[in-house]
């Protein structure tokens, strides 16, 4: 079936739930309220002229501050050979949405990092945790509004500004030794100067 064919099929199913259709989009995608997310997911996997059984990816983002989030899903059917994405928008303040973990299960992951990087509470998800950041960690890092701690446990948390000013620990003994990507050159110990690279 083609995107439009499976477009059509939802929105003869479930009528005013399904928003709007993209066909232009670079993987078409349909919009849905998000009340019938589940519903809908379960159609697409259920149905015999569908059969959706493989989610590519689940994914979160954000239109920007003060503006919704949103929440993205691939679609592939390998007996039927076709896909389709499938998004719906939520709410900026105490975003919800039904876990579709057990339709899918390779869901799991990918909804606890989207509750763990935009704050998108899973209903029904069977263990849902952050997976990338700790427990207590303070707010949701890929928010376009968030605001990084400075500190976490006494350790410094790096901002933009670190990637330049704090280059090695020789350039900067605040930096203690708490090694970053900018950081790579740096001896075990700390205390020596970094090995220069040989020319090519």
């Amino acid at each position: 079936m083609t995107p439009q064919d499976i477009a059509d099929k939802v929105q003869k199913q479930f009528g005013d739930a399904v928003l709007e259709f993209d066909a232009e989009a670079l993987d078409p995608v349909i919009k849905v309220n998000p009340e019938a997310w589940f519903d809908i997911c379960e159609f697409l996997k259920t149905d015999a002229d569908l059969e959706f059984d493989n989610l590519v990816c689940l994914s979160g983002f954000d239109y920007g501050a003060g503006k919704e989030l949103g929440i993205i899903i691939h679609l592939y059917s390998f007996p039927k050979r076709h896909s389709i994405a499938v998004k719906a928008d939520l709410p900026r303040e105490n975003p919800r949405i039904r876990s579709i973990e057990s339709l899918w299960r390779t869901a799991d992951w990918h909804e606890r990092e989207v509750f763990d990087l935009y704050g998108v509470v899973f209903d029904g998800h069977p263990d849902l945790r952050r997976i990338l950041c700790p427990d207590d960690w303070e707010g949701y890092p890929l928010r376009k509004d968030y605001e990084v701690q400075e500190f976490y446990h006494g350790i410094r948390v790096p901002y933009k500004e670190d990637w330049e000013e704090f280059d090695t620990f020789l350039k900067n003994p605040r930096r203690g030794h708490f090694v970053f990507q900018f950081e790579r050159t740096l001896p075990a110990n700390g205390n020596a100067k970094p090995k220069e690279k040989p020319s090519p």
